[in-house]
C-alpha cells in the first residue's frame, strides 16, 4: 500500500490531520460523544489525565478510570464525521507515520458511542438508555467503500425498503450489527433495537418546517417496521458509519444513547443532562471491566 501525501495527511509532529492525535494518545477504550463539552464531563470522572488535545470539533481526553486507560473523543455531528474519526485513530494506531505502511501488529479498539436520540416507539421513556442492537444507515456513507453486509444484514435491508417504501432518489439503506462482545458487556444498561442513522436532523429525521418532505408519512412506517423480533427504536445520526467503518477496520463498535425525546408521545425531557451523567459513569464503570 503506497500512501501519498493527499491519502494519509500528517501534520509536522507526525499526528493524523484533523484529530491531532498519535498512537500513545489513544486508549484501547475510546468513548465517543458529539459535543466536545462531554468529553470534559467524561474526564471528571478520570482519576488522572494524560492527555488534553483539541483542534476543531475534535477534543480528546485521555486518562485512567479504576486502572483502566480510556480516551474520551468528541466527533461533532454525523456520519461524515465518524467517517474522518474512525479513519484517523485507525491510522493513527495501525499505520506507521514514517512509512506509511500498516503495522506489523495492529491494535484494536472497543468504540463506545453515547448519543442523545429521538425515539420511535411509543413504550419507550424519555431519559431512559437504548442500545443499537443494529444501525440502519440511510446515509450512504458506507457505499464508498468496497463493503458487504452479511446475509442477515442484507435481509434487514431488503425488509426495511419494502416494508417503508424506501424508493431511489433516497439513499439505499445498509444494516450494520453492533459487535458481540460490547453487546455482551454493556448487556442490561438499556433496551436493544433497530437505530436509524439519519444523515440530516430536520428532513431525514421527518421534520417539517417550512420545506415539504418528499414522504410525510416517514415516521408511521419506521414505527411499524419488524424484522424478526428487531423493531427500529430510534433516530440518530452516527452509528452506522461507526459501526460499519470500525468494524471492516478491525475494532469492536457499540452505541447507546439516552431518549431525550419521544417523537411518538411528541414528548421531550425536562432535563436529560441528570441522564448523560448517569449513562457516562455507567460506561465507564463497564470499561474498567474489559479484560
Amino acid at each position: 500500500m503506497n500512501q501519498a501525501e493527499t491519502e494519509l495527511i500528517l501534520n509536522p509532529d507526525g499526528s493524523v490531520y484533523h484529530l491531532h492525535l498519535k498512537d500513545e494518545h489513544i486508549a484501547d477504550n475510546v468513548i465517543l460523544v458529539g459535543d466536545p463539552g462531554r468529553v470534559e464531563l467524561i474526564s471528571s470522572f478520570f482519576d488522572s489525565i494524560d492527555c488534553k488535545i483539541s483542534n476543531r470539533e475534535f477534543t480528546t481526553h485521555t486518562g485512567s478510570y479504576k486502572g483502566k486507560r480510556v480516551s474520551a473523543i468528541s466527533t461533532g455531528i454525523g456520519t461524515d464525521n465518524i467517517d474522518i474519526v474512525v479513519n484517523e485513530l485507525d491510522a493513527a494506531i495501525n499505520i506507521d507515520a514514517e512509512t506509511k505502511q500498516p503495522k506489523e501488529q495492529l491494535r484494536k479498539l472497543n468504540l463506545i458511542r453515547l448519543g442523545t436520540c429521538g425515539a420511535l416507539q411509543e413504550d419507550l421513556m424519555v431519559d431512559s438508555f437504548l442500545i443499537t442492537e443494529c444501525s440502519l444507515g440511510i446515509d450512504g456513507v458506507r457505499h464508498f467503500y468496497n463493503l458487504e453486509s452479511s446475509p442477515f444484514e442484507k435481509a434487514i435491508e431488503t425488509a426495511f425498503i419494502s416494508q417503508c417504501n424506501w424508493k431511489l432518489p433516497l439513499n439505499r439503506p445498509y444494516a450494520t450489527m453492533a459487535s458481540p462482545a460490547l453487546l455482551k458487556q454493556f448487556d442490561g444498561l438499556g433496551k436493544k433495537g433497530i437505530t436509524v442513522a439519519a444523515n440530516g436532523f430536520f428532513g431525514p429525521q421527518g421534520r417539517f418546517l417550512r420545506i415539504p418532505l418528499r414522504n410525510d408519512d416517514t415516521n408511521a412506517q419506521l414505527t411499524g417496521f419488524r424484522f424478526k423480533n428487531l423493531r427500529i427504536v430510534n433516530y440518530e445520526m452516527e452509528s452506522s458509519a461507526l459501526y460499519a467503518l470500525g468494524q471492516a477496520l478491525g475494532h469492536n463498535t457499540i452505541c447507546i444513547c439516552v431518549i431525550i425525546g419521544n417523537r411518538l408521545a411528541g414528548k421531550f425531557s425536562k432535563n436529560y443532562h441528570p441522564a448523560v451523567e448517569k449513562l457516562v459513569k455507567a460506561t465507564l464503570d463497564k470499561c474498567s471491566d474489559i479484560d
